[in-house]
C-alpha cells in the first residue's frame, strides 16, 4: 500500500506538471478529470495504510468503487483477474466490472462526455454505497439534505462512473400523471437512470398515481423481463 501510494503520488505531480502547459481545450479537462480521480485514489490509499488496511474482505476496501477486467461473464466474481498482455492482444474477450460492497454491473460504454468529475468525499462515498445497495435490492434511492450539498451531482457521477447516462428532472407542482408516465417510459426503453429534483413539490393526488407507476416498473425489473404492460401500453 505504501508503495501504491507513492507511485500515485508521482503520478499526481507527472500530472500536474503536464496540465500548467499549454494544452487543448479537451485534453487540460480529461487530464483535470484524472487528477481529481488521482488525488481520491491517494487519499483513500493514505487511509488505508494508516488503518493498516490488508486484506481484500476489509470494509474499507470493499466499500470503494472499483474497476477489473475479466473474461468471465458469470455473477461469481471472486475469481476473475485481469492479465494485460491477453487483453491488449484480444481486448473483445474483456469486460469491464465495477464492484462496490456486493454490488457489481457491466460497464455500459454509454457516451456521457467529457466533463468535469465530481470531487469525492467520503460523504460521496456513504452516498455510492447507498445508491448501490438500493440497485442491488432493486428500489430507487432518495439522497436528503439541505439545497447546494450535491445530491444531484452524486447521482449523476455515479452514473458516469457505470458509464450510464442520467437524465436530470426538476419537478413541480405542474406536473401530471401522463407527464411523469412519459418520463418513465422513456427511461424504461432507454436503460438510464432518472433523478427527480424537489420530488416532494408534486402534489399529493399525483403522488399517489407516480407511485403505482414507479412500482410497476421495479416489479417488471425484480422479475427481469424485457416487455410489460405500463398504463395499457406493451
Amino acid at each position: 500500500m505504501k508503495e501504491c501510494n507513492e507511485l500515485i503520488k508521482s503520478r499526481i505531480t507527472k500530472l500536474i506538471n503536464k496540465v500548467t502547459k499549454p494544452l487543448e481545450v479537451l485534453e487540460r479537462m480529461k487530464i483535470i478529470n484524472i487528477i481529481t480521480i488521482d488525488v481520491h485514489s491517494r487519499d483513500v490509499v493514505q487511509n488505508f495504510v494508516n488503518q493498516r488496511v490488508n486484506e481484500a474482505e476489509s470494509f474499507p476496501w470493499q466499500s470503494q468503487l472499483k474497476f477489473e477486467w475479466s473474461l468471465d461473464k458469470n455473477k461469481d466474481v471472486s475469481s476473475r483477474q485481469f492479465c494485460r498482455f491477453s487483453w491488449e492482444t484480444n481486448p473483445a474477450k474483456y469486460k469491464c466490472i465495477i464492484k462496490i460492497v456486493d454490488w457489481f454491473r457491466f460497464y455500459s460504454y454509454e457516451y456521457t462526455g467529457n466533463t468535469l468529475r465530481l470531487v469525492v468525499t467520503p460523504l460521496t462515498d456513504r452516498c455510492y454505497i447507498t445508491l448501490t445497495q438500493a440497485l442491488n435490492l432493486v428500489m430507487g434511492g432518495a439522497p436528503a439534505g439541505p439545497a447546494g450539498t450535491g445530491k444531484t451531482e452524486t447521482t449523476k457521477d455515479l452514473g458516469k462512473a457505470v458509464g450510464l447516462p442520467v437524465m436530470v428532472f426538476n419537478c413541480s407542482d405542474q406536473m401530471s400523471k401522463d407527464s411523469m408516465a412519459q418520463i418513465f417510459m422513456g427511461l424504461c426503453q432507454s436503460g438510464a437512470w432518472g433523478c427527480f429534483d424537489e420530488f416532494n413539490r408534486i402534489s399529493l393526488e399525483v403522488l399517489s398515481v407516480i407511485s403505482t407507476q414507479v412500482k410497476t416498473c421495479l416489479d417488471a425489473q425484480k422479475e427481469k423481463k424485457r416487455k410489460f404492460i405500463f398504463l395499457e401500453e406493451g
